[in-house]
């Protein structure tokens, strides 16, 4: 197991993708705590059962006052932080719009959770992996940054911030040994995607034709990329963005 010994506190974890990396995590021995505005104590059960260990918190990341009392469970349950998982976001559910008709209420919604939710857990978690001398922040991006993708500005717009932010981080927290590193996982086949099959499934498939390998990408694609960040083997990668989309974006 190759984080045997080691905790990871993973955002929007309650299903779908999240839900998938907390699976991941637990299965190579770590101790998860599971954040989501929506309950994430089946997805712990799911874990327990499997024989890992597993908190669930109900959080709100775009919330300081959420977020500080999420970072303090923590701690206080499993005594450190050693993974810090970022992908708690806003995605699924915004209807597809031309940027002008985009309501400012949506726009900052959007950037709330997907922005100022990951500033908010970095700002609450660096200061336990700072006393620790060292530990991993994966942040989840998307490859629509790189194919400026129409209909979801604020979405992509946020997700190039999230770029934007987890490089300048690498900067400020190398000398503590923290890496931070985003991944950008092209359009996967999630549950939020799944239950709107009309509005989602002719991209899903659009977007398989395009790849080198032609098929959907799915959560367990991405969670090895994860593992990889989180464990040892990555220890000497900072400031990265990393594709993980089956060869359609090219960096």
């Amino acid at each position: 197991m190759r984080l045997q010994g080691r905790v990871a506190v993973v955002t929007g974890s309650a299903q779908g993708i999240g839900k998938v990396y907390a699976l991941r995590l637990a299965s190579e021995g770590a101790k998860v705590v599971l954040a989501d505005i929506l309950d994430p104590e089946p997805a712990a059960r799911d874990i327990r059962r499997n024989g890992g260990e597993a908190l669930a918190l109900m959080t709100d990341v775009s919330d300081e006052h959420s977020v500080r009392r999420l970072i303090q469970a923590a701690t206080e349950t499993y005594g450190r932080i050693d993974i810090l998982v970022n992908n708690a976001a806003i995605f699924g559910t915004l209807p597809r719009r031309r940027f002008e008709d985009i309501p400012l209420a949506e726009w900052d919604q959007v950037m709330a959770v997907n922005v100022r939710g990951i500033f908010l857990c970095c700002r609450e978690a660096v200061p336990v992996m700072k006393s620790q001398r060292g530990g991993k922040i994966i942040n989840i991006a998307s490859t629509t940054v790189y194919k400026g993708s129409p209909g979801f500005l604020h979405y992509v717009a946020s997700k190039g911030a999230v770029i934007g932010l987890s490089h300048a981080l690498a900067r400020e927290l190398g000398r503590y040994h923290i890496a931070v590193n985003a991944i950008a996982p092209g359009l996967t086949s999630s549950d939020a995607l799944r239950k709107d099959p009309e509005k989602w499934q002719e991209h899903i498939e659009s977007m398989a034709e395009r790849r080198c390998f032609r098929r959907e990408e799915v959560p367990e694609d991405l969670s090895g990329m994860v593992v990889f960040l989180a464990s040892d083997d990555g220890n000497f990668i900072t400031g990265q963005t990393i594709v993980v989309d089956g060869g359609d974006v090219m960096t």
